[in-house]
């Protein structure tokens, strides 16, 4: 004879006065509080990850300087690739943003393109011109 013989089969008791609680509400009883808020935040922005600038060395910064004076010259588009810094932690990403060549802001060191973008010059990885049609037409 076990020791819970006597109540084991009689019915679940129920309110005449209260509805019985649905079962997520019952769930929501038992869910842990923030009592760390913002910690799953901050583990999440530890473990995002960042990439490192490429530093050029002194051929391929002479390369690009060509290929951006030609720009200048020809005032065509391209696709410059460049580091953008994190702002919340060490390290950035490279993106990738087409345009053309409005001006050069020699006190700032900043490409300015046609649609407003502003990109520093010491963080350009590549730039890869973009034919015209007419450019495209003649090939």
């Amino acid at each position: 004879m076990g020791a819970y013989d006597d109540i084991i089969n009689l019915p679940h008791p129920a309110s005449d006065r209260h509805l019985r609680m649905s079962m997520a509400d019952r769930a929501a009883q038992f869910t842990p509080f923030a009592a760390l808020s913002g910690h799953g935040a901050a583990i999440r922005e530890t473990a995002r990850l960042t990439d490192r600038k490429i530093e050029l060395t002194e051929e391929e910064q002479s390369l690009l300087d060509k290929k951006l004076r030609l720009l200048v010259n020809t005032g065509g588009q391209a696709v410059f690739t460049y580091f953008l810094s994190d702002e919340k932690k060490q390290g950035g990403r490279y993106v990738s943003l087409s345009g053309a060549i409005r001006k050069i802001n020699g006190l700032e060191q900043r490409i300015v393109l046609t649609d407003g973008a502003s990109i520093p010059i010491e963080d350009i990885l590549t730039i890869e011109h973009q034919p015209t049609p007419a450019e495209g037409q003649r090939r």
